[in-house]
């Protein structure tokens, strides 16, 4: 797992923001969807899944950086030792959803975009970018900027399938909502996901992982709770 972040100096160790370990979980769940695989075919194998599926993993692993259990165990102060402070962790777990309600536009207005381009033989990006966004999140783009330059999933692999950040986000909200939330550290419901999502890769649908799961269809509820769209 290669990733980009602060470096240590002569006065203090690597630190990492908590934006880093949500990052590193999300790239880490990456890894365990690799490491946890019995296919026995490697086209099969790991995050050779269904591409609306493939973030679900990653995102799920999201979660356990947003638990209180969970961030006291991997946080302290360097120096003290001190563990962090009921405060802090209490606005930084109220911080969870601030701007929700605009990244996730954003998501829409990028998979929207991503969607567009693939049906059309040619297009001016900058223009068609600035008007979806002015469409979905009533906001203008920098005049003179074209993000789409620079949007390497339209054409590394996520081509005309970026949606899947948002639709596999549904599934791994009811998959943490479901077995983990009320137990993080669950050994049985731990055996389970590595068994019934990880190990099988993409040697059976992904709905089909979801129903031995969790034991029944998957639900978009946990998913609109958690943006808090939901009671």
């Amino acid at each position: 797992l290669v990733c980009n972040f602060p470096k240590a100096t002569k006065d203090q160790p690597g630190l990492l923001s908590h934006s880093d370990v949500e990052t590193f979980f999300h790239e880490f769940g990456h890894v365990m969807h690799q490491l946890c695989s019995e296919a026995k075919l490697s086209m099969f194998a790991g995050t050779s899944v269904e591409r609306d599926f493939v973030e679900a993993p990653s995102q799920m692993l999201e979660n356990w950086v947003w638990q209180p259990s969970a961030l006291r165990r991997m946080s302290k102060h360097y120096k003290t030792n001190e563990p962090i402070p009921d405060e802090l962790l209490d606005s930084l777990l109220k911080s969870r959803n601030f701007n929700s309600g605009m990244f996730n536009m954003r998501q829409v207005v990028l998979a929207t975009f991503d969607q567009t381009i693939h049906t059309r033989a040619k297009v001016d990006t900058a223009a068609l970018l600035s008007e979806i966004t002015e469409k979905y999140m009533t906001l203008p783009t920098t005049p003179g900027t074209n993000m789409a330059a620079s949007f390497g999933h339209i054409a590394g692999g996520y081509d005309a399938q970026y949606y899947g950040y948002l639709w596999s986000e549904v599934y791994s909200a009811d998959m943490f909502a479901s077995r983990f939330e009320s137990d993080i550290f669950s050994p049985v419901a731990g055996a389970s996901y590595r068994k019934e999502v990880l190990a099988k890769g993409g040697s059976r649908d992904a709905i089909e992982h979801l129903r031995a799961f969790l034991g029944r269809d998957p639900s978009q509820e946990p998913f609109l709770k958690a943006k808090g769209l939901a009671a």
